[in-house]
């Protein structure tokens, strides 16, 4: 799978006016004989796209990465996730460097001193380890989330990774997102009924005052810092 191999499934099958689960179902006839994996760490968006690829009856790898640093409710919603969706494999691929040994190597509160650092080893390494070898990464990621992540394609090359990479929902928002896991009676977790617009870490995550469901900000991650990026996808993706 290469760039150009990207470009012209783009170009010759798909525009952005192709409904999002139309494009679902397209992209798993088109890629379906390569490698492909959906990840997720069980947020909003993630949720309904496991749930619109599991429509779909094609088993299909879902990749998530336990940073041993989840909320409990996160862990409670992906067991819910795996029961829900048996058809669908759900696979851990997260850091197996406990916390112990990474404050006997980097010292005490890593995430406090250099969060950058921090999600290094707790996801964008884990991270590069699990697509090795993929063709296809499948993303919940949208344009409104970020600055960063604006001028997302549907489909294009991820330059980090070195392979496809598919945001279906990358024209919707928070608003539409949280209509369909209403509709489609989806788990999604109950923290972001308290005020978290998104769901991390736990000693990088706090609830944003007045935010609701339909709420997408990433003011309550990283406290009192600039980052508002793990560092997953802001290299860029674009063809």
């Amino acid at each position: 799978m290469t760039e150009t191999v990207a470009t012209a499934a783009w170009q010759a099958e798909i525009t952005e006016a192709t409904d999002t689960e139309a494009f679902v179902a397209w992209s798993l006839e088109r890629f379906g004989h390569l490698r492909m994996v959906l990840t997720t760490q069980f947020g909003m968006e993630g949720c309904a796209l496991i749930d619109m690829y599991g429509s779909q009856g094609v088993p299909l790898s879902v990749v998530y990465l336990d940073t041993m640093f989840l909320f409990p409710e996160t862990y409670a919603l992906r067991d819910r996730m795996t029961e829900r969706y048996p058809h669908l494999s759900f696979e851990n691929r997260g850091t197996t460097m406990s916390a112990e040994a990474q404050a006997a190597r980097h010292g005490a509160e890593l995430w406090a001193r250099d969060p950058d650092l921090c999600c290094g080893i707790r996801k964008v390494d884990p991270m590069r380890d699990a697509l090795t070898g993929v063709d296809v990464w499948i993303t919940g990621i949208t344009r409104k989330q970020t600055q960063a992540r604006a001028e997302t394609p549907m489909i294009g090359w991820d330059w980090q990774f070195q392979l496809v990479k598919i945001s279906p929902l990358v024209q919707w928002d928070r608003a539409r997102v949280w209509e369909y896991i209403k509709a489609h009676n989806v788990p999604y977790n109950p923290l972001h009924e308290r005020g978290y617009p998104t769901i991390g870490c736990t000693h990088c995550t706090r609830a944003v005052a007045g935010s609701g469901v339909t709420d997408y900000s990433r003011a309550g991650r990283w406290d009192n810092t600039a980052k508002t990026e793990c560092g997953l996808h802001s290299n860029g993706s674009g063809i």
